[in-house]
């Protein structure tokens, strides 16, 4: 949520050694309220309180800064997935920690197109991050009782199927305008549960 309500931007002390960590911040509350159009390193450094400057030592340009929200964002994902199976019984798993993913992506929509962006995929430090997030929901599916005893290499295929089980619901549930009322994330997850359930 921005921290700004309307009106002109309120300009916040900063310290050096966190500066990246706030202009991230910061980019990611205008990302969330006024989308990519409104997001560049100018309007960041007038948001921020610092001079232009100061934003490109940091970032030398928007696609950098872009890659840099992606990544967090991968990061947050993975924090949400680890703590949903943290949190999961031995026999959920799976529903657990796909509520979890569909739950991240609704509530920060802006974020999560950014994160797959074709565009910002090949960039090492997003492409780490996701690889850290599907390594994190790829442990939680290994330890679902119906893939006890499968071969790990079946179980990254698994992985993979699921990801993009789950990505491509999330997409379609934001896109349709109505991802509150949606029943599509429901139907997905009981249909993931049939594959999962133990024979």
């Amino acid at each position: 949520m921005p921290w700004v309500q309307g009106g002109a931007p309120r300009r916040r002390p900063y310290h050096v050694g966190n500066l990246r960590i706030q202009l991230l911040e910061e980019a990611r509350a205008l990302l969330e309220s006024g989308g990519r159009s409104e997001l560049n390193l100018r309007a960041l450094a007038a948001r921020a309180g610092i001079a232009a400057g100061s934003v490109y030592h940091h970032y030398a340009s928007k696609a950098a800064l872009l890659a840099g929200l992606a990544a967090n964002g991968f990061r947050e994902l993975e924090e949400s997935l680890r703590e949903a199976a943290e949190q999961a019984s031995t026999e959920t798993p799976i529903r657990t920690t796909a509520l979890a993913y569909f739950a991240f992506a609704r509530a920060q929509p802006a974020l999560y197109e950014l994160m797959f962006d074709a565009t910002l995929m090949t960039d090492p430090e997003v492409a780490g991050a996701r690889d850290s997030a599907f390594a994190m929901l790829e442990e939680l599916i290994g330890k679902a009782p119906s893939q006890q005893g499968v071969d790990p290499d079946l179980i990254h295929k698994v992985a993979l199927a699921v990801w993009a089980c789950g990505h491509g619901a999330a997409s379609l549930t934001l896109a349709d305008g109505a991802a509150e009322d949606s029943t599509l994330m429901e139907d997905v997850i009981q249909g993931l549960e049939v594959l999962f359930r133990r024979q």
